[in-house]
């Protein structure tokens, strides 16, 4: 096989709520189908865009989540549209829908329909709170979904409200989820033969990433509140620093000892500090101490030569020393920093990805697996509204030019 998916048809239904479920699909070489109203769907009017020139073929969020798509227009509640999208379910595999609950119900096309016209396909739904429960007819936007799954309470600094990631990760999370999901019940209809229906919870894919938060109340009745840049857990009431000023930004590292910490770490963070002039009596107290007794008093002062040194140097100086002297030190990179990292180029992570409609290349991030026996597809960009409507409409559907001329005037594709 060329690919893992090479031979799966899959019908992308979904609006951003779950558009990276059919992306990842897509780079495991899935003919992933992009189906939009006619127009083009609402997510293609989300920024950024490229140029910031705010246009439908110009969203960057729109590039970024559907590449290695095919993009056709349909509207698929109409009356003629309807029967055509019934022909494309004959031939497909998966259908992924992110539609308010009981949507596919009310205009005909619910997995019992689809099921009925194609035992083996598999129907996957995203949605706020699934498809049972109390809630399951609410809507919800991706900082509603954060706070209800209790992860936003875990976000920002302890003496201020909580706070959102800048950039929506709650139906990202959710597309993932779904992806695995997808995947999964692909896997049982190989063995089977038979298709299944697969409900996607976003709020439970959120609650997913609160595992350390949940066990905690659980098991002793104690609530993990914002800690922003400290780590809390380690001791009683104490809070530990992770992230660091250093001179040109940020880095990451937790100071640990007795028996978390390695005899070769404790010395060399002991006789860096020694060198840089920064006396200290840790090589002692590091190797034996009890952190349940520490108060936090004390261990701010371990910290404060920590700190001092830190300052003195770059990210790249601290990680670099750090690696010789097996203490762990992570810097905390900016987007740009990312994009430059040389361990992500020299994997061939970074793909040149031709926009011929902008006369440009932008860069994408690649796949972040790769499979020995069924490599993953190169990139292609992301469909222009209708793209490949004659493609399929026509070759394979076999509809005629008439025909196909006729549901354009009537709006339905």
């Amino acid at each position: 096989m060329n690919s893992l998916l090479e031979d799966i048809r899959v019908l992308d239904l979904t609006d951003e709520k779950g558009s990276l479920c059919g992306r990842i699909l897509a780079e495991m070489g899935a003919d992933v189908i992009k189906v939009e109203k006619p127009g083009g769907d609402a997510s293609r009017r989300i920024g950024p865009f490229y140029h910031d020139e705010p246009d439908p073929e110009k969203s960057l969020t729109w590039f970024a989540y559907n590449l290695n798509k095919r993009g056709i227009t349909l509207d698929i509640s109409s009356n003629n549209g309807w029967p055509i999208f019934l022909k494309l379910i004959k031939k497909a595999d998966i259908v992924i829908e992110s539609f308010p609950v009981g949507y596919m119900q009310q205009i005909g096309l619910d997995y019992v329909v689809l099921k009925a016209m194609n035992p083996r396909i598999i129907m996957t739904s995203i949605t706020p709170f699934g498809q049972t429960g109390p809630y399951k007819d609410f809507v919800a936007s991706d900082i509603v979904v954060q706070a209800m799954s209790g992860y936003l309470h875990l976000c920002g600094d302890p003496d201020l409200p909580p706070m959102r990631i800048s950039i929506p990760q709650a139906y990202l999370h959710a597309g993932g989820e779904a992806a695995t999901a997808t995947m999964v019940a692909l896997y049982h209809r190989e063995n089977s033969g038979e298709g299944q229906y697969v409900d996607v919870s976003a709020q439970q894919s959120m609650v997913r990433n609160t595992v350390n938060a949940v066990p905690l109340w659980l098991t002793y009745g104690e609530i993990l509140e914002r800690s922003g840049a400290f780590r809390v857990g380690l001791g009683k009431n104490l809070r530990a620093r992770q992230t660091w000023a250093c001179k040109d930004g940020f880095v990451n590292f937790l100071f640990v000892a007795g028996i978390l910490a390695s005899v070769a770490g404790s010395s060399g963070l002991a006789d860096w500090l020694q060198e840089e002039g920064i006396p200290t009596d840790y090589e002692n107290r590091l190797k034996d101490f009890d952190i349940s007794k520490f108060t936090q008093e004390e261990w701010e002062e371990m910290e404060a030569p920590v700190a001092r040194l830190f300052l003195k140097h770059t990210k790249q100086e601290l990680f670099d020393e750090g690696n010789k002297r097996r203490v762990s030190i992570c810097p905390v990179h900016s987007p740009q920093e990312v994009v430059d990292y040389p361990q992500l180029d020299a994997r061939g992570f970074w793909t040149e990805v031709r926009h011929e409609e902008l006369d440009a290349s932008i860069k994408y991030p690649g796949s972040c697996i790769r499979f020995t026996d069924t490599p993953n597809p190169g990139l292609r960009r992301a469909p222009l509204v209708g793209e490949h409507n004659l493609e399929i409409y026509r070759c394979e559907l076999g509809l005629s030019a008439a025909e196909i001329s006729r549901l354009q005037k009537l709006n339905v594709i």
